[in-house]
């Protein structure tokens, strides 16, 4: 018998890429799952499967900066004792990218690129460890949200949430919807596709000098990158991505500021029209904003 359970979750994340650098990413789940029937005539009760693996993935991959281990380019090195891992991701021409953060900031996955197949099979290994005896199978359909418009993938950090979001390289996969005196433009909407393509997106409050960051074992020349760093309550976060992939904001970068900013950015490019923005953080939410 099998049981099935679509769109049991969105995931939000960003993940390493040798060719795109850090890619912000959101990917909805579906899930089959196969045994036989328990006492209840059930393979799992849905609110079981809906509670239980939505909170499996959200605490192992949603929130999270995927390290590809095996590839070349990933350098990781871990502090038991202060429960910290700084990762140096070399990809050359001086595109590296580098962290220093807790290490519930990451999932580390097993091999050479982080695909939807390399992460269902990640998530699999760890989901398998909490199924009842009676569920023999499982199957994970990893897939994006079709979006017929432009979009973009950005990446992220708010210190300032309570939750998970204060991770400072989190991301999504958005589309953007740009209303010019009531008429959408799908102009300027492939616009900031192509603007905020693979972005990071870094408030200028969180810039910190060289001598304030900590990254291990590596003596790269940081001119051509911004360096972040910021105190949550998970802890220290820092960051190092080159400034050719990055966009600063003088506001926290939550969805509703960066609505406002994409807003107050298309009123100085056109001051003569009149702007509605629609910006979204994933998959069926986001803020709107008007300039």
């Amino acid at each position: 018998m099998q049981l099935f359970v679509n769109d049991l979750t969105v995931m939000d994340f960003s993940y390493l890429c040798p060719k795109r650098g850090m890619v912000g990413e959101s990917w909805i789940v579906d899930v089959v799952l196969d045994g036989d029937l328990n006492e209840e005539s059930m393979v799992l009760d849905f609110s079981k499967v809906k509670k239980q693996l939505k909170h499996l993935i959200d605490e192992y991959v949603d929130h999270k900066l995927l390290i590809p281990v095996e590839h070349e380019y990933s350098h990781i090195w871990r502090d038991e004792k202060n429960d910290r891992v700084s990762v140096d991701f070399m990809r050359p021409e001086g595109r590296s990218i580098h962290l220093n953060c807790p290490s519930e900031a990451y999932a580390f996955v097993y091999s050479k690129h982080v695909t939807m197949s390399s992460v269902s099979q990640y998530l699999k290994q760890v989901i398998a460890t909490h199924l009842p005896d009676n569920v023999a199978g499982l199957e994970l359909n990893l897939r994006a949200e079709v979006i017929n418009t432009p979009y973009y993938h950005y990446t992220h950090g708010l210190k300032k949430h309570d939750g998970n979001c204060q991770r400072i390289a989190h991301g999504h996969r958005s589309k953007i919807t740009i209303v010019e005196n009531q008429h959408e433009s799908l102009e300027w909407q492939q616009y900031w596709a192509e603007r905020w393509c693979d972005i990071y997106v870094g408030s200028n409050e969180d810039l910190v000098s060289a001598d304030k960051v900590n990254f291990v074992k590596n003596q790269t020349d940081f001119t051509e990158h911004y360096l972040f760093g910021y105190e949550s309550s998970q802890g220290w976060f820092e960051l190092a991505i080159p400034k050719a992939e990055t966009e600063m904001v003088d506001t926290d970068t939550t969805v509703e500021c960066l609505a406002q900013y994409i807003a107050d950015e298309q009123k100085r490019l056109v001051p003569e029209s009149e702007f509605k923005i629609f910006a979204f953080e994933g998959v069926g939410k986001g803020a709107i904003a008007y300039a």
